[in-house]
């Protein structure tokens, strides 16, 4: 039976998922490239399910700047995911164009790069002996993708929306007609605010919203309401439609360092009873050459 969840779950979470979706944006959508006007780098690490055997846990670094000019930016991301017996690494190049559009920018992304993707198979134990279905490993398999995205943002907003990998590679085992996932093209719809609630502007509200469209799957619905205290300290829950629900807290422990720490239980899966719910830590750093510029237009987004 623990097979069979492992198995069931490796497959509906093909991509990774992250609760700091509004702070690696990255991750799901190249036209953020040089939006935050810093060469700024971000790390995460996803310990997820805690205590359940097989749960994912997902590192992710990322860097991107402007380059040569404000419209232009470039990006690198780098993504490692285990689920299971199944191992998944990436590295992706991004790249965007912006344009002035009213208050805002405009921005348009394109990413590249390769996935290598391997799968113990033989490592599984299972109900029937010599089970055809994992008599042999999937290699490391390296395959190529690239994606899009659109993303709008003015100093107090933003909305986009990507599909980070639209080729759907097959992984099958060599010398057989076996398949053995194939990787759904996913759709990102991204967009939030920052909203002032006292009068001396020290308070903040950061509401976001995440959404991610996949064939076959439910639609999947991740929202957070983080409270900004001195542009310094934040706090607040976040929510995932019908799976899980959280809280996120964090600091900016220099006008350029900021770390947070989020903690979310997923209170739908029947794996719940069994784990310890999941943990994730981010760090992120912004090069700033103009401190000035950091001082007077904090980049929350």
């Amino acid at each position: 039976m623990l097979v069979m969840l492992v198995a069931i779950n490796t497959s509906a979470q093909q991509e990774a998922m992250f609760s700091h979706y509004s702070f690696n944006t990255l991750s799901v959508n190249p036209a953020y490239a040089g939006t935050r006007g810093a060469l700024t780098m971000t790390g995460v690490h996803r310990s997820q399910w805690v205590n359940f055997p097989g749960a994912p846990i997902t590192q992710t670094v990322s860097v991107h700047s402007p380059i040569f000019s404000d419209k232009l930016g470039v990006g690198l991301s780098l993504l490692n995911d285990k689920i299971g017996k199944s191992k998944n690494s990436s590295v992706f190049a991004d790249f965007s164009y912006k344009l002035r559009l009213g208050n805002g920018q405009l921005s348009f992304g394109l990413k590249g790069g390769i996935s290598v993707r391997s799968d113990k198979l033989t490592e599984i134990d299972t109900d029937t002996e010599d089970d055809p279905l994992f008599a042999q490993d999937v290699q490391s398999r390296i395959v190529p993708n690239f994606g899009a995205g659109a993303y709008y943002y003015t100093e107090n907003f933003y909305v986009g929306i990507s599909t980070p990998q639209v080729l759907e590679n097959d992984f099958s085992i060599e010398g057989t007609d076996q398949k053995l996932n194939l990787a759904e093209r996913h759709y990102y719809f991204i967009a939030g605010a920052m909203l002032n609630l006292s009068k001396n502007k020290k308070i903040k509200l950061k509401p976001t919203a995440y959404i991610k469209y996949v064939a076959g799957a439910p639609l999947a619905i991740d929202a957070t309401a983080l409270v900004y205290f001195n542009n310094r300290f934040w706090v607040g829950p976040m929510f995932r439609y019908g799976d899980a629900a959280g809280m996120l807290i964090g600091v900016n422990i220099t006008e350029q360092f900021a770390l947070s720490y989020g903690y979310d239980w997923s209170f739908a899966n029947s794996s719940s009873r069994y784990n310890a719910g999941s943990h994730e830590l981010l760090l992120r750093y912004d090069f700033i050459f103009n401190n000035k510029e950091k001082i007077e237009s904090p980049r929350y987004f």
